[in-house]
């Protein structure tokens, strides 16, 4: 029996924000719809030559109660960068907490607007370790 990845969906509390903090990651719609029956809006985004991946950017538009709030998702997405360190200054600077700093040259945390726990990894072999991100704490959870 054959399986093959379809989606991660997540919910958000705004639409406009978490798509651009997708976008910061290198992801682009890749497909919407827009449910007036239901009240929702559904956004694919995936990155670029790799649509079949994406992630499911679920938006009701009557808003959401339980957003943000850690019960509403699950675990974390995981993506893979070329260069964690850039991609991580890339972030910094656009204002997203690192709240677990590449230490070790491979593995860090972010979360989205909607305290959705992002995990990049390092394509291939770690980052020699360096600052800095060598010395920086934690920060919150993820």
């Amino acid at each position: 029996m054959k399986i093959r990845y379809l989606h991660t969906m997540v919910r958000v509390l705004d639409l406009e924000k978490s798509m651009a903090f997708f976008e910061l990651l290198g992801l682009k719609e890749t497909r919407r719809i827009d449910n007036e029956a239901g009240r929702f809006t559904l956004v694919f985004m995936a990155p670029e030559g790799q649509e079949e991946c994406p992630v499911e950017l679920t938006w009701n538009w009557d808003g959401d109660s339980g957003l943000p709030s850690d019960s509403r998702h699950f675990g974390h997405l995981a993506y893979g960068v070329e260069d964690i360190y850039a991609m991580c200054e890339k972030l910094q600077a656009a204002g997203v907490t690192i709240n677990r700093p590449p230490r070790d040259g491979h593995m860090a945390f972010v979360r989205s607007p909607d305290n959705i726990s992002i995990e990049l990894l390092q394509i291939g072999e770690a980052k020699k370790p360096a600052e800095p991100w060598l010395s920086m704490p934690n920060t919150g959870t993820w």
